[in-house]
């Protein structure tokens, strides 16, 4: 006899519908601790979860043993492909990650040479994350990869430099200071949409409410792709707009002159603190299972939602009034 009621290990433990529900989710999953943890703690985890879901864990596992893995599996593999990702590319390593490349971003932004390199460790960080988070239904090819990247460090360099050589002589040091982030949202108009290219040219696998696959769209992937970059470039819109002011105004206190080395690890801490809040609120501005009225669809693929109509009748599924897909991250 069970001592606890069985959950579904699958459904996340809080409802996502809603912006609070899914802020929690995320606050959980992308717990940054989660990174320092080892692959056979990972894989353990991952083979616990496979248990439970047959219902042959251990005896005397519990509840909060199984959250944990469940946390531990969530936040390192693939939610379509199963697979462990590369920790780098995590959502959970974006605190960590992000927090370095953006305070030194923002601290080093008077030379030429500084602003090309940081743009380029940045644009290799995002396109290792937009890979990692894709949606792994829709393999993309080594040509595709490199394209990709080469478009998205090339857009944010010369949004970079050309909008430092417009304003180093017609604006004050504290407009100098937003350069990186317009060079951010840029290439972040840029990387996702070519790093997921495929998901533009052949559509997205959609479902009905009960997870069936019954088709692919374009449009489906046109939507999950810009809640993608919309919600890349919320996460690190305060990080990068507010820091700046706050910067300017203690780098002009006396005591700040006199410790000048530490200008950057306090840029870095402060781009942290904002990292640590806004990774999973910005997660959670769109719902991580995205959904498109079955008329909408119909409208704007109508060959496509022909085919989704067929492919039902001949399962014997009823023709579903959304349908259901994995928008990425």
């Amino acid at each position: 006899m069970e001592s606890q009621p069985r959950f579904d290990v699958d459904k996340p433990l809080w409802n996502q519908d809603t912006f609070y529900g899914r802020a929690k989710h995320f606050f959980w999953v992308t717990d940054p601790r989660t990174v320092i943890c080892s692959n056979g703690e990972l894989d353990e985890a991952k083979h616990l979860i496979e248990q439970y879901r047959l219902g042959k864990e251990p005896p005397g596992t519990t509840k909060d043993q199984i959250i944990y893995a469940k946390k531990l599996y969530e936040s390192a593999f693939h939610p379509d492909s199963g697979e462990r990702q590369n920790v780098f590319g995590r959502m959970s390593f974006q605190v960590p990650g992000g927090m370095a490349i953006t305070g030194c971003m923002l601290q080093f932004y008077r030379t030429v040479p500084a602003v090309v390199f940081w743009q380029w460790v940045n644009q290799s960080f995002n396109a290792l994350v937009n890979y990692t988070n894709r949606n792994a239904k829709s393999p993309t090819t080594p040509t595709q990869l490199g394209v990709a990247y080469v478009s998205a460090t090339t857009s944010a360099l010369v949004t970079a430099l050309g909008f430092r050589k417009f304003l180093q002589k017609r604006a004050s040091t504290l407009m100098q200071r937003y350069v990186p982030f317009a060079a951010v949202a840029a290439a972040n108009c840029v990387n996702i949409p070519l790093m997921r290219q495929n998901e533009l040219y052949y559509g997205i696998d959609v479902c009905d409410e009960n997870g069936n696959v019954i088709g692919q769209s374009k449009f489906a992937a046109m939507k999950g792709i810009t809640q993608v970059v919309t919600s890349r470039i919320a996460m690190a819109a305060p990080g990068m707009t507010i820091l700046p002011i706050i910067m300017e105004k203690i780098e002009a206190l006396p005591w700040m002159q006199r410790v000048k080395p530490l200008h950057a690890p306090l840029q870095v801490m402060g781009a942290g603190c904002f990292l640590l809040f806004m990774t999973p609120v910005a997660c959670a501005i769109f719902p991580q299972r995205c959904s498109l009225s079955s008329t909408t669809l119909s409208l704007v693929e109508p060959e496509q939602w022909q085919k989704i109509e067929e492919k039902c009748k001949l399962l014997g599924l009823h023709i579903p009034s959304y349908v259901y897909f994995n928008k990425g991250l």
